[in-house]
């Protein structure tokens, strides 16, 4: 079952090797830099939002982007120290900011210092049976002497194998550590899909022994979230299915896209009505949500979603402000920047859009239903949606218009019950119900979040 305090809360996720600055590389010899430092000054704008949950991407020593691990007992060098990252978690701690980090589990990087002991000894290492299909029988891309398999045919990430017991148990340690030492509140568990899932089992127990109210978030882009999300296993997944549909549905003037897939999974029936799932617009492996809609007006219409759906709202550093960024084919660096929060508020092309996002994480903070409710689809057009959040005696209706005009809407809400309802998102105005209908009208690229005053 989710942790009670993760089903109320609201994500902020950074890419620290990218956000600090960091080389792109890393020498493995030059003294460690505190640049994790930066996000002290990061602290009070992640406040403001209403943020309560930080998660860090890969922190730990890697050779270039911190998902081929070499370490995971140190900090990479590039960003500190492990009293560096402590120092910064009690701070956010303190602050009531919870924090998850990455744990890259499936394989590491070829510097991963059991996998250099390979490339040193040889068939005489007594690593060998730590990773997956190592074989003294060919060559490898590299020219190594042996071959092994890589994740998704990237051989600079070496496998591991997760069925060794001594494997199990070094990460295991380290995630022990991670608790015990730095005192982390969960772990987002990169390509979960992936994962052997015996191996999340072990984990799903050892973490609970450890801390009851652990978080174990996974990282799953295809598939039934039902293998993963279950008592022995995950609490949480990441909804690719519904990042895909928030911003194309926009795009294509098809909001019945995205409403599909959130009634398919939390509507009456809904196959994941019960799991809280982590929704986001992008993240370090995507376009910036901002790169992919055809009008940046949307962005509003967008984050209201995000924030009144069922499941629990991520943001990516920096989309707050509504900045771009692609992929290209051989880089995902645009899509990590390192940013100037200075900079950031004073050239904004989108100023208002934090003070929006401040007020939609407020409106969902002081909502259970909004929070934790069930889920009824009441109307959908094309660029019109509109649904309602419902827990024991609260009912709240949210409005959404993606048009460029007014939407004029009149929606039948007779079986939810209620009477007079209050718009939080717009000064509090009273919208009455007559006959059964809610008639109003719904600004462009705009919404209306309505609490029933019964």
């Amino acid at each position: 079952m989710l942790p009670e305090w993760a089903k109320d809360a609201f994500f902020y996720h950074i890419y620290p090797l990218g956000f600090c600055g960091a080389p792109q590389n890393n020498d493995h010899q030059s003294l460690p830099q505190s640049r994790l430092e930066k996000i002290y000054t990061w602290i009070e704008h992640l406040r403001g939002l209403g943020v309560n949950t930080l998660y860090l991407g890969p922190l730990f020593e890697s050779s270039r982007h911190g998902y081929d691990t070499a370490d995971y007992y140190h900090v990479d060098r590039r960003l500190g120290t492990i009293e560096t990252l402590a120092g910064l978690i009690r701070e956010l701690h303190s602050y009531g900011i919870r924090v998850v980090l990455d744990g890259v589990f499936n394989h590491v990087g070829r510097d991963f210092w059991a996998f250099r002991d390979v490339l040193q000894n040889g068939q005489s290492s007594r690593f060998c049976s730590w990773f997956e299909g190592l074989k003294f029988d060919g060559r490898s891309p590299f020219g190594d002497p042996f071959t092994y398999q890589s994740w998704n045919g990237h051989f600079e990430l070496v496998k591991l194998n997760l069925r060794h017991p001594e494997t199990r148990l070094h990460l295991l340690g380290a995630v022990r550590s991670w608790i015990e030492e730095l005192g982390i509140d969960g772990l987002r568990l990169d390509t979960a899909d992936c994962l052997d899932l015996d191996f999340q089992k072990e984990l799903s127990v050892f973490t609970s022994s450890l801390r009851s109210d652990f978080l174990l978030l996974g990282e799953v882009i295809h598939g039934d979230y039902r293998r993963w999300v279950n008592p022995e296993i995950l609490h949480s997944v990441t909804n690719y299915e519904c990042y895909k549909g928030l911003y194309s549905s926009l795009v294509d003037k098809n909001y019945f896209e995205i409403a599909y897939a959130i009634n398919r999974q939390f509507g009456a029936g809904g196959i994941y009505r019960d799991f809280p799932l982590y929704n986001f617009t992008d993240n370090h492996d995507v376009d910036r949500v901002a790169s992919k809609l055809s009008q940046l007006a949307n962005l509003y219409p967008l984050y209201a979603l995000l924030f009144s759906m069922p499941g629990i709202p991520s943001i990516y550093y920096g989309s707050e402000w509504g900045i771009t960024g692609s992929r290209t084919k051989n880089s995902d660096q645009a899509l990590r920047p390192n940013l100037d929060l200075d900079s950031l508020r004073s050239k904004s092309d989108h100023p208002d859009l934090p003070g929006v996002i401040r007020r939609l994480a407020r409106i969902r903070h002081n909502s259970a239903a909004l929070r934790r409710g069930d889920y009824q689809q009441l109307m959908v057009t094309h660029q019109q949606f509109s649904f309602a959040r419902q827990l024991q005696s609260e009912t709240v209706i949210v409005q959404i218009n993606a048009a460029q005009e007014a939407a004029h809407l009149d929606i039948p809400i007779s079986s939810l019950n209620c009477n007079n309802l209050v718009d939080v998102l717009n000064n509090n105005e009273t919208v009455e119900i007559k006959n059964g209908h809610l008639v109003n009208n719904v600004p462009s690229n705009w919404a209306r979040i309505l609490i029933a005053q019964n």
